[in-house]
């Protein structure tokens, strides 16, 4: 009885605040603490926002190529240490779990301050090689560098994803590929590839996810780039309106409609 009242208690603290966000995001007045009424106008006003708009949008971009690029490279790395054996093999698998357990405030600090680094060592060089008179290209930080930094992160997730189904897939599969004489390429995108892809696309739509909703890694490296979570954390400080929890509203249902939707995936995945 206690233990189920102890769990009851860190639910409703986990899950009411974040049911208030989205109660008052329906408010028809103009204050976030006041509840006057039932109304859609504030998820208007947050789609008419040009700001709002924009932010999305670059938290899209971010969030897709990030996703894009570690599903790439995190598929390949997992193919590529399941032939890897011995204390290599612990290093690997505990520098991956290590980047997952990692904070993000320490992942982000220590990608400032590499990027950083590296361009004041890359760009008096690029300034050398340029023709005199032409101002050369000056590396800085911005989308680049935040996809950069959300793709290293991510990739650990679809490692781990990758590395489960490949310790669960069907072997005997890609053997009578090969005895058939089917080369190592045709193996892979005719027997290996398709059961991967669950796992692939559950990699891909939690890297999403991550990327999406990130603020603090993206608040060190993004330079004068604004993400939606940047631009909510601004919209914060100047107060809470019911603007902004709508917006966090909406970035609540695509980000649990993406998890839901990787969890369907990977447990349809066991099933077979």
């Amino acid at each position: 009885m206690i233990m189920r009242l102890y769990s009851a208690t860190v639910y409703l603290f986990l899950y009411v605040p974040i049911g208030i966000i989205v109660l008052f995001s329906f408010n028809s007045g103009r204050h976030a603490s006041d509840f006057e009424g039932l109304s859609l106008k504030w998820y208007g006003k947050a789609l008419d926002n040009p700001f709002v708009l924009e932010s999305l949008n670059t938290s899209l971009i971010i969030a897709l190529s990030a996703a894009c690029l570690s599903s790439l490279m995190g598929t390949g790395a997992a193919l590529a240490l399941q032939r890897v054996r011995g204390p290599l093999k612990t290093l690997f698998d505990s520098l991956i779990y290590i980047s997952i357990m990692i904070p993000g405030i320490v992942i982000g600090i220590a990608t400032l301050v590499a990027l950083v680094t590296v361009f004041d060592l890359l760009n008096p060089m690029l300034a050398t090689l340029w023709p005199e008179g032409v101002k050369p290209p000056k590396l800085r930080l911005g989308l680049a560098s935040v996809i950069a930094a959300h793709t290293l992160f991510t990739m650990s997730l679809v490692i781990v994803l990758v590395r489960a189904r490949i310790a669960g897939m069907d072997r005997s599969l890609i053997e009578a590929s090969e005895d058939l004489y089917a080369t190592p390429l045709r193996t892979f995108i005719q027997i290996t590839l398709p059961q991967l892809f669950p796992a692939i696309l559950a990699g891909f739509l939690l890297s999403f996810t991550f990327s999406f909703d990130d603020f603090i890694i993206s608040f060190f490296v993004a330079g004068s780039n604004t993400t939606l979570p940047i631009y909510v954390f601004s919209s914060i400080r100047r107060g809470i309106t019911p603007e902004v929890n709508a917006i966090g509203t909406i970035v609540l249902a695509v980000s649990l409609t993406l998890l839901i939707f990787a969890q369907v995936l990977l447990q349809r995945r066991d099933k077979r």
